[in-house]
């Protein structure tokens, strides 16, 4: 390029062997590297050589072979882009890109990037299908030509290109345009593998009769983010110069896979995590989950430790479905479900924030955003689930009559979860979604999770203002579980069903828990709560430094243990019937 800006000729003094040619003078047949030293001293001998010393710096090599690249001034074959570049750079802007960056990217390589140079030196490839003629050297392309090969690599083939030679290749009775002549060779460059690659959306969406289904743009193409020089790029010009459109109508670009030091994996390293042996080891799931865990704008880290990580992870979220599953194993959804206006707070707190999750998912789905669906899942079912909603209810649900109003309700709510939850881990978690899918009550459900679709936001179900009552509530249950958790390691008590709780409250939030006093024993998971005022607080007991508004003292529960809801009362025994048992449990055991 600098070369022509100036007029100066074009020379190529070098073979394909290495070698000077002709044109290098008194160099000819020497092999480039070795006849530096001798052009250094013609150099030297002439005056022309006005410095020489040996300096460090970056060079391009070969990938392959690790040796150092020598660039030959060649004929070559190019396409043109001037005549649809404008049209180009038009249908990037109708095309929404993965991040956002990756529009001006592309959009400025194809503003500024040159000719495309389509022919590669290479002993295998997709043919440059051009002919030669012997006598005169005219290149020959026509439309007959092109249509009697497409025939021939219909039947037999691209690699008929290779295994025959130029005139069995050609229709009867070709002839040069320029001479006449019919003694041909056939080019023996191959095509740029990005022309390759980039035609690939014609085999695809416009081929009806393989895939009637399909149609152009496709909806999504997505690569690693060195694509923008080359697949979206080259995919791009050549459906631009056939369609005038765009192939794709998203384009998705992520990062590479490092080791979890940010490295570059490779043998020598010893880094490569090999995803077939991580399958062996612990399944299909995990290695989905991990690739859904991480955010695919940056590099992706990959390691055992990692994958150790999402093995727990996995197992969180596996175990709370298996508990929503081996707790509605009598639950018919058409026949037990309970309406919501009849459902305990608790429960409608729980719906509503399933919707919100179902929010959240979905919008992360269609948003290509991944990460997000998993730390969305696995927060709903690790801290809203199986740290507050389950805990909470598995009095109801173990102690309660069979078909109780108060079991059934919690019942129903598990099954609303777990219905939603397994659609959505679906497209991540999918042998794990078929196999929760069949243990799902009802019998109208499809064969398989995967012919099912996204769960739909039930607005109804949403209540803020239930989600900020129960925000307080459970900022008020965090602070009581570290006050048990203390008088655990004090051996005050044993497990927290050993333990009463007394609360003293300021004012305002003793009016806050007063109309659910009667429910704190259940959100605490203790024995015995009772609610008072801060000033009846207890000389010795301290006030909360995070809630400076509470006070509370844990104390061994009176009475004795129900050995069937395992919970202290002080009238276990009334029933003589069962004098192991409260009255709660016995009437259910009666």
């Amino acid at each position: 390029v600098v070369g022509k800006k100036y007029d100066l000729p074009i020379l190529s003094p070098v073979d394909a062997k290495g070698l000077f040619t002709e044109e290098g003078g008194i160099f000819a047949g020497q092999f480039y590297l070795d006849a530096n030293k001798a052009v250094i001293e013609e150099l030297a001998r002439g005056g022309h050589l006005m410095f020489h010393a040996s300096v460090q710096h970056q060079f391009p090599h070969c990938w392959r072979c690790k040796k150092p690249v020598f660039f030959r001034a060649t004929e070559q074959w190019f396409a043109s882009i001037d005549g649809f570049r404008q049209a180009a750079l038009d249908a990037i802007r109708t095309v929404r890109w993965i991040p956002g960056w990756g529009e001006e990217r592309i959009y400025n390589m194809v503003a500024n990037r040159g000719d495309w140079c389509i022919s590669r030196q290479r002993s295998w490839g997709v043919p440059i299908p051009i002919f030669y003629c012997q006598d005169c050297g005219q290149y020959l392309i026509n439309d007959e030509t092109i249509a009697h090969l497409q025939e021939l690599f219909r039947e037999h083939g691209a690699d008929v290109w290779f295994a025959r030679e130029a005139g069995d290749l050609l229709p009867l009775g070709t002839k040069c345009d320029h001479c006449g002549g019919d003694k041909f060779t056939k080019e023996t460059d191959t095509m740029d593998v990005w022309f390759d690659s980039g035609t690939s959306h014609m085999g695809v969406l416009d081929e009806p009769t393989v895939w009637p289904e399909l149609s152009r743009p496709a909806d999504l193409y997505l690569e690693g983010s060195d694509q923008h020089r080359g697949w979206f790029n080259s995919s791009l010009s050549t459906s631009v110069a056939v369609t005038g459109e765009a192939p794709y109508k998203a384009v998705l670009t992520h990062g590479f896979l490092v080791d979890e030091k940010g490295r570059k994996m490779s043998k020598s390293l010893g880094n490569v995590v090999d995803p077939a042996k991580v399958i062996k080891q612990l399944g299909a799931d995990i290695l989905r989950l991990w690739v859904s865990s991480a955010d695919y704008r940056g590099d992706l880290a990959a390691s055992p430790n990692i994958m150790k990580q999402m093995t727990e992870a996995y197992r969180k979220i596996r175990n709370t479905c298996r508990f929503l599953v081996g707790n509605i194993y009598d639950y018919n959804p058409a026949a037990d479900a309970v309406n919501y206006d009849q459902l305990l707070e608790i429960d409608r707190w729980a719906l509503s924030r399933l919707q919100k999750l179902v929010q959240k998912v979905v919008k992360a789905y269609k948003d290509y955003e991944f990460h997000v669906v998993y730390h969305a899942v696995h927060a709903f079912c690790t801290i809203d689930m199986s740290a507050l909603y389950l805990d909470i209810i598995k009095d109801r649900l173990y102690t309660m009559p069979a078909a109780s109003l108060e079991r059934r309700a919690a019942q129903t709510v598990l099954y609303e979860v777990l219905h939603a939850l397994v659609r959505l881990l679906a497209p991540i978690l999918a042998f794990t979604s078929e196999e929760i899918w069949r243990y799902v009550p009802g019998e109208q459900k499809p064969v398989s999770v995967q012919l099912t679709s996204m769960p739909q936001v039930i607005d109804e179900y949403i209540d803020e203002e239930l989600e900020q009552k129960w925000e307080r509530l459970l900022a008020v249950r965090s602070e009581v579980t570290k006050a048990l958790e203390e008088a655990r390691r004090e051996k005050v008590i044993g497990n927290s069903l050993e333990a009463a709780v007394e609360l003293y409250a300021a004012q305002d939030l003793y009016d806050f828990l007063q109309p659910s006093a009667g429910e704190l024993a259940t959100i605490f998971i203790v024995s015995q709560a009772s609610l008072k005022t801060l000033d009846e607080t207890p000389s010795g007991v301290k006030n909360i430094e995070a809630m400076p508004d509470l006070a509370v003292l844990v104390k061994p529960a009176a009475g004795k243990k129900c050995e069937r809801c395992w919970m202290y009362h002080e009238n276990v025994g009334e029933d003589r019937a069962h004098p192991t048992i409260c009255p709660r449990c016995a009437g259910v055991v009666k």
